[in-house]
């Protein structure tokens, strides 16, 4: 039986009413790294095809929508978020009638389909870029990217200082048709991703026709890529640091986050907003403060931004307050959603990041105390999924998946791990392909392997092996997924009360509801405040009260 999605918005983009009332507003949504979640044609690549024949689990799981990563073609030199050709599928990943057939089908099922887009860089192979060069100086294609001559006497020093993410300078020195040495390019991550330059009309009048063209085939919204990085300082000055990367994500930078953004998704606003079914703009930004965060979110611009802040919060009681309490009160000015993220495809899985002591980041690269680190996951988890607004879901987080520490050299494919300097180049090890069954060559993943190599043992961990089973992992996640939709005071909302509780411990109540989360390492009595509807471990009453175990979060209804 067709499930209907919601009616139509009848919102203007100026109407903040509007902006506060859509599905996305508590929704729980679940990334998809597509090649890693299921293989279709036993390539050992995750495709369309496997993500569309796994479309009933994700239903059953009790998401409302799932996001997918980059699937357009694409060299793939960076996972895809090089893209090469926007309105195509790569074929590695189907095409657009698999496309087609997988956003049909989730919305039979009564799930929207998010998918990425990447704006703020292309390919080097993307059509522009090679003929910019094979044009050579003077083309009227480089002005849609960032080329500039060199310093030095002979142009042989980059035109600026700034340092790629990935590590390294942020430019790269072409050489002009006639093989002599020419003008630099930026990147602002891998030399195969030339930044475009937004200041040219070519590229908002592309972006807009690429939207239209993905809206008309029916998706619900779009995680826009470094949505912070489109717009560049005029005049690209020098940063003026050596140390640009721990900057990053701390300061206004003249490569992100720079005010001239909010500009192009007004505009974007503008046009998702004529489509019926309430299409989303989703932000990746990595900002210096949630309050800096909130200018992506209001009214006229994108409806929801990552909490990266809550993502990078350690398991301490004290700090995850006050990151809440900052993230709700950003966000509530501008009558948008807070949302609440623990994994991704960029960092350690929080089953291992908590496995670990507090301070090493977000890419980890020691198993820590496994048995700790899922304890703390999935107590974490049921606080995320407590607080008010949108939450989203890692693909295999609620199988308890661990990251992969142990991957060898030659098997890794992060761009980031192959620089010099830069990010730790670990983000392979929270990519590996999924385990669906107990047995098989990829734990049926698919029949023809995987394109990251799995640990023995991950059958124990896959779909199938905890499918019923009381007390396990993915068995939590439904729960609670399922009580979060029934519970009226559950996501619903833009603020939570707090109660007095002792150093260690987080009481939070919402109506009906109360959520007692224990962050430290020994057991804690507390009192009873109701009746027990679901908790991260085993918990007995005793009483008018019970022995809240270590790192374990309970939920009550009252």
């Amino acid at each position: 039986m067709t499930q209907h999605l919601a009616a139509p918005s009848t919102g203007t983009s100026a109407d903040a009413p509007a902006h506060q009332t859509g599905w996305w507003q508590d929704a729980v949504i679940y990334q998809v790294y597509p090649r890693s979640f299921a293989d279709g044609n036993g390539d050992g690549m995750g495709d369309l095809a496997g993500v569309r024949a796994r479309l009933p689990y994700l239903k059953d799981l009790g998401v409302d929508a799932v996001w997918l990563s980059p699937f357009y073609a694409s060299p793939q030199a960076d996972a895809g978020y090089d893209v090469a050709d926007y309105r195509d599928i790569d074929p590695m990943f189907g095409t657009l009638m698999d496309a087609d057939g997988l956003i049909r089908d989730a919305h039979e099922l009564g799930l929207r389909i998010i998918v990425d887009l990447v704006p703020n860089h292309s390919s080097d192979r993307h059509e522009w870029f090679r003929r910019a060069l094979a044009e050579g100086p003077g083309s009227a294609l480089r002005e849609r990217y960032h080329f500039r001559p060199g310093k030095g006497e002979n142009g042989e020093l980059p035109p600026n200082d700034w340092e790629s993410v990935f590590g390294g300078p942020a430019w790269t020195r072409t050489t002009d048709p006639d093989g002599t040495p020419g003008d630099w390019y930026l990147h602002l991550f891998a030399p195969e991703q030339p930044d475009f330059n937004w200041e040219h009309p070519a590229v908002a009048d592309e972006f807009r026709s690429i939207l239209r063209f993905w809206l008309d085939m029916g998706v619900d919204g779009f995680r826009v890529d470094v949505a912070h990085g489109l717009v560049k300082a005029e005049g690209l000055p020098d940063l003026g640091s050596r140390d640009q990367l721990k900057l990053l994500g701390n300061d206004v930078m003249p490569f992100f986050d720079q005010d001239g953004v909010h500009e192009i998704y007004r505009s974007w606003r503008t046009i998702l907003d004529e489509y019926p079914g309430a299409r989303i703009l989703v932000a990746e930004a990595w900002t210096p403060t949630v309050e800096r965060t909130a200018n992506y979110v209001r009214p006229d611009e994108m409806h929801q931004a990552f909490n990266f802040q809550y993502l990078s919060t350690a398991w301490d009681a004290a700090e995850l307050r006050e990151v809440i309490d900052s993230s709700l009160d950003a966000m509530r000015p501008v009558g948008a959603p807070t949302t609440w993220v623990l994994s991704n495809h960029d960092v350690t899985r929080h089953a291992t990041r908590f496995a670990n002591p507090p301070g090493l980041g977000t890419q980890i690269r020691t198993p820590g105390d496994r048995e700790l680190g899922l304890r703390r996951a999935r107590a974490a988890t049921l606080l995320m999924l407590a607080l008010p607004g949108s939450a989203y879901i890692y693909q295999g987080e609620e199988l308890g998946l661990p990251d992969v520490t142990d991957l060898p050299d030659e098997v890794r494919q992060d761009p980031s791990f192959f620089r010099a300097e830069g990010q730790d180049g670990f983000r392979d090890g929270c990519r590996v392909p999924i385990p669906w069954t107990r047995d098989g060559s990829s734990y049926g993943f698919g029949d023809g392997g995987s394109w990251l190599p799995q640990p023995d043992g991950w059958g124990e961990l896959s779909v199938q092996a905890q499918t019923g089973v009381p007390g396990s992992t993915l068995e939590l996640y439904r729960a609670a997924i399922a009580a979060r939709r029934e519970h009226p005071g559950l996501g619903a909302g833009t603020s939570v009360e707090w109660e007095a509780a002792p150093e260690g411990l987080l009481v939070l109540v919402r109506p009906g509801f109360v959520c007692t989360v224990n962050t430290t390492d020994r057991p804690v009595r507390v009192p009873a405040r109701g009746t027990v509807l679901l908790s991260s471990a085993p918990v007995v009453t005793d009483g008018d009260g019970i022995e809240l175990p270590a790192d374990t979060t309970v939920w009550w209804t009252v």
